[in-house]
């Protein structure tokens, strides 16, 4: 093991040994070099005559660039573009997104967290998150309603096991009894768990209320308390857009923060949706625990095992991409944008709803329950999901996302008002057209 990784490992368990042990054995390796990077670095700050080291063009002490380039990104220089960005993610970026967290999740106050380190956009973080902290075989727990692509990098990639529990209950609500059954029955006999959280809920647009949250931390505190590592990880893509006064407005990784050794809180969130900002490819990995002693040392740490596993992989995430969403979080049109663009997009799913209420829907199919992000999903009782979707696309130039043999995710975040009515009488008439 490299000396450096050594040090990193002595410093985590020290703070909290729970937190070494949840590491994967890719995450105990890691580091980041002092190479190249850090001789940079100390060039960048005392090379006053003459800095060599960097591996990019300079001309005329500016960084050589194409005014074919640079004209289309006016207003930015292009050390501020073109550069190569830290692995870690630029400074004030980095400071700029802890404290949004801190507004956006008062419940953290109090709470020491990490500085984010930042990812190329939120799948990345998600695959990021997975070198650190999963082994192959170690159990990451799931809705059965969920994003395909963690197939993808988890079960594919890393070899884990998902497991499932149903999202919801009979009731219409969060599962929590099932919830609570898997998890006990999957920690039975396991030193570590993972439970994998993703609200607004990517296919179904569900955020949990207030109890439920509750609820779901106390269960998860139960079982570290009964010696179950737990890694808690919150993907938080679509953080921001709840849409009803009952739904958690915060992550439920400010109720995980400082509440047992045992338990560590893991945010994956970034700019992508809650800037409309989705190419630009710009996410965030952050993390809370109960920490013994300064709370720092430990957070850099992971900090630098996390910075080091962007490094063995992408070098860095873009540093234009990074410099506009740092421009735009400084910008006092920011919260004004961000809040009109959310009504928009809350108008629409209340359009949705008010539609759906027709009861001429009722024999074709169930609504799953939502209240926030981009999504709803309808629970298809007569015809096949696959089967109708293509029917749409083909006959009437719908497109719709088909999960499953019944169940058919509809995207409102791109419909405009007006076409809510339409798009779901299309959908009845494709039913009704496959069920002659």
């Amino acid at each position: 093991m490299n000396p450096l990784a050594e040090e990193l490992n002595q410093i985590i368990t020290q703070g909290n040994p729970h937190i070494f042990d949840m590491l994967s054995g890719i995450g105990r390796n890691l580091f980041f070099p002092k190479g190249i990077l850090s001789q940079s670095a100390e060039a960048k700050e005392k090379a006053h005559k003459l800095n060599a080291t960097i591996g990019i063009a300079t001309e005329k002490g500016r960084t050589m660039h194409f005014d074919s380039v640079m004209d289309c990104i006016p207003g930015i220089q292009p050390e501020k573009s073109l550069n190569y960005a830290p692995s870690f993610g630029l400074p004030d970026l980095r400071k700029s997104w802890q404290e949004s967290l801190y507004v956006k999740n008062p419940t953290l106050s109090g709470q020491s967290i990490s500085l984010p380190i930042v990812t190329s956009g939120i799948t990345h973080a998600i695959s990021v998150f997975a070198d650190v902290w999963i082994d192959p075989g170690d159990v990451i727990i799931f809705p059965d309603m969920m994003w395909g692509n963690y197939n993808l990098i988890l079960d594919v990639r890393k070899g884990a096991v998902l497991t499932y529990y149903p999202l919801f209950s009979d009731e219409g609500g969060f599962n929590l009894a099932g919830f609570e059954t898997c998890v006990r029955a999957e920690a039975a006999g396991r030193s570590k768990i993972t439970v994998l959280l993703n609200f607004p809920n990517n296919p179904t647009g569900y955020t949990i209320s207030e109890t439920e949250a509750d609820r779901i931390n106390d269960i998860l505190l139960s079982v570290a308390e009964n010696g179950v590592n737990v890694l808690a990880v919150m993907d938080d893509a679509y953080f921001g857009l709840f849409y009803e006064e009952e739904t958690l407005k915060e992550s439920l990784f400010a109720r995980i923060c400082g509440k047992h050794p045992r338990l560590l809180g893991i945010k994956l969130d970034g700019a992508t949706k809650e800037t409309f900002v989705w190419g630009l490819r710009v996410g965030f990995v952050t993390y809370g625990s109960v920490i013994s002693g300064d709370s720092r040392p430990v957070y850099e740490a992971l900090e630098k095992k996390t910075a080091g596993a962007v490094r063995g992989s992408i070098s860095n995430a873009s540093h234009l991409s990074q410099s506009l969403v740092l421009s735009s979080l400084n910008d006092s049109r920011n919260p004004n944008e961000k809040q009109e663009k959310f009504m928009i997009l809350k108008k629409r799913a209340n359009r949705v709803k008010v539609v759906l209420q027709n009861p001429k829907y009722r024999d074709a199919w169930d609504v799953y329950p939502f209240n926030s992000g981009y999504f709803m999903c309808l629970r298809l009782k007569t015809v096949d999901a696959e089967a109708l979707r293509v029917h749409l696309l083909n006959t009437y130039g719908v497109g719709l996302i088909s999960i499953g043999s019944r169940n058919l995710r509809v995207a409102f975040s791109c419909l405009e008002e007006t076409d809510v009515q339409t798009l779901f009488d299309l959908v009845l008439q494709g039913v009704r057209d496959l069920t002659k």
